[in-house]
């Protein structure tokens, strides 16, 4: 079987890293081994650019130096993990990708769409999602999730971007919408206010359909 890259994308308590997990037991309860990683991270040292990103005490972080520490772990990523294994014929999941940077940095920040675009397709090259999953929800609906639901183990507070009042985060919700209007076929859309099992299912039968799995 050809390797294949799938990501996962949404607002904050969309569900997105849930069901990148869950995905990613699928597989392998079908005697798949799939890779899932994440952004930020899924390196050493985009763990630490990670956890420069999301501390709350950051607050004086301006957009620009934001993106260019996004772009900065994604280029570690790419070159140290969701690369090699693509070329060794892995399956690779992540939670969140490029789409995230034009979604957040490129409309909620307001750096711009073709600035976001230029700079990403310099840090990925051509390691493009064969397939997105954009779970979406209305950010009420995702604020009153909360933290505590979150996939993160131990205990939580409201990282950096999670402090962010509604305003952004609805603009982060836009940004994702005309991305999945405008690549209607890599991105599929979610509807993330379902149940957990409804939404498992619709993607894994999106990814059977797809590539031709049973999984």
């Amino acid at each position: 079987m050809n390797s294949f890259f799938i990501t996962f994308e949404g607002i904050e308590g969309s569900g997105k890293s849930t069901v990148a997990s869950s995905i990613s037991k699928r597989f392998e309860d079908a005697g798949y081994t799939p890779l899932l990683t994440r952004e930020p991270g899924g390196t050493r040292l985009s763990e630490d650019i990670r956890k420069i990103l999301l501390d709350p005490k950051r607050n004086d972080m301006c957009e620009k130096t934001e993106l260019m520490l996004y772009l900065a772990s994604r280029a570690q990523l790419v070159k140290e993990v969701i690369k090699p294994a693509l070329d060794n014929g892995r399956i690779v999941l992540c939670d969140r990708y490029f789409d995230a940077t034009m979604a957040y940095q490129g409309w909620a920040r307001g750096i711009g769409e073709e600035m976001i675009s230029q700079l990403n397709k310099v840090t990925v090259g051509n390691v493009i999602p064969d397939l997105t999953f954009l779970l979406d929800l209305s950010v009420e609906e995702g604020f009153g999730r909360g933290p505590e639901h979150r996939e993160e183990t131990g205990v939580r507070v409201r990282d950096r971007l999670e402090l962010e009042d509604m305003e952004f985060h609805k603009r982060v919700r836009a940004g994702y919408l005309r991305i999945a209007d405008r690549e209607k076929e890599r991105v599929k859309l979610i509807d993330a206010s379902k149940k957990f099992d409804f939404v498992l299912s619709e993607i894994t039968r999106n990814i059977n359909d797809r590539f031709g799995l049973s999984i």
